[in-house]
C-alpha cells in the first residue's frame, strides 16, 4: 500500500472522486474497545488484512487491527481508541487511491468505470449514458438513460456489448430488436 504523508492526505481532499476507489462503509461500533464494523464494498475483502492506513471520509486513519467477523471487517483505528469517539465515523466511506485498485483480468471492468460511459449502437448513434450496474443472478445489466429520458437496459453479454472503451468514455452495443424497441 502506498503511504500517504500528512501533506498528501490534505491534497487528497482536493482530489476528484474519480481518483478514489470506495472499498467500504463504516457501520456500527463493535464491542467497547473502539472497533468499527466495516461493510465491505469491494469484491476483494482480503485487501483489508494488509492495509496500514485508509482514507475514512476526508481523514487519513491508521489501522491498528483487522478482524473478519461474519459479513463485516472489524477495524480499529489508532486515531479513535475509544468507542464513543469511533462512533462518529459511522456512515463514512473508506477509500483508497485509484492506483491501489486490485488489477483485473483482460475484459473485466470496475463498476465505477462503467457508470458514466456513453452508449452507442454499431452505426455510431448515441443511445444514452450508463447510470447504474444491476447485479442479477446470471449476468450484470447496464442501466442507461436515453437522451429522451427513457430507461435502457443492456445485458452485459459479449453478444450485446461489442466494445468498452474506458479511456474514450464509450460503450458500443448491438441490442436485440425487442430490447431496442422496448418502452
Amino acid at each position: 500500500m502506498t503511504r500517504l504523508s500528512p501533506s498528501a492526505a490534505k491534497k487528497s481532499k482536493k482530489m476528484a472522486a474519480k481518483d478514489r476507489v470506495t472499498i467500504g462503509k463504516v457501520g456500527a461500533a463493535h464491542g467497547i474497545h473502539g472497533e468499527m464494523r466495516i461493510i465491505p464494498l469491494t469484491d476483494f475483502t482480503e485487501r483489508f488484512a494488509d492495509m496500514k492506513e485508509v482514507m475514512v471520509g476526508d481523514e487519513l486513519l491508521h489501522i491498528e487491527s483487522c478482524k473478519y467477523h461474519k459479513q463485516f471487517i472489524l477495524l480499529k483505528f489508532r486515531e479513535y481508541p475509544v468507542r464513543e469517539d469511533a462512533m462518529r465515523l459511522t456512515g463514512r466511506l473508506l477509500t483508497v487511491d485509484r492506483s491501489e485498485a486490485v488489477p483485473l483480468e483482460e475484459g473485466e471492468f470496475y463498476t465505477f468505470d462503467i457508470i458514466g460511459l456513453t452508449v452507442y449502437d454499431g452505426a455510431g448513434t448515441e443511445l444514452g449514458t450508463v447510470e447504474n450496474v444491476l447485479r442479477t443472478g446470471s449476468n450484470d445489466v447496464y442501466q442507461a438513460r436515453r437522451p429522451d429520458g427513457r430507461e435502457l437496459l443492456i445485458p452485459a453479454l459479449k453478444a450485446v456489448v461489442k466494445e468498452i472503451d474506458i479511456a474514450g468514455g464509450r460503450m458500443v452495443v448491438d441490442l436485440p430488436e425487442e430490447t431496442d424497441d422496448a418502452h
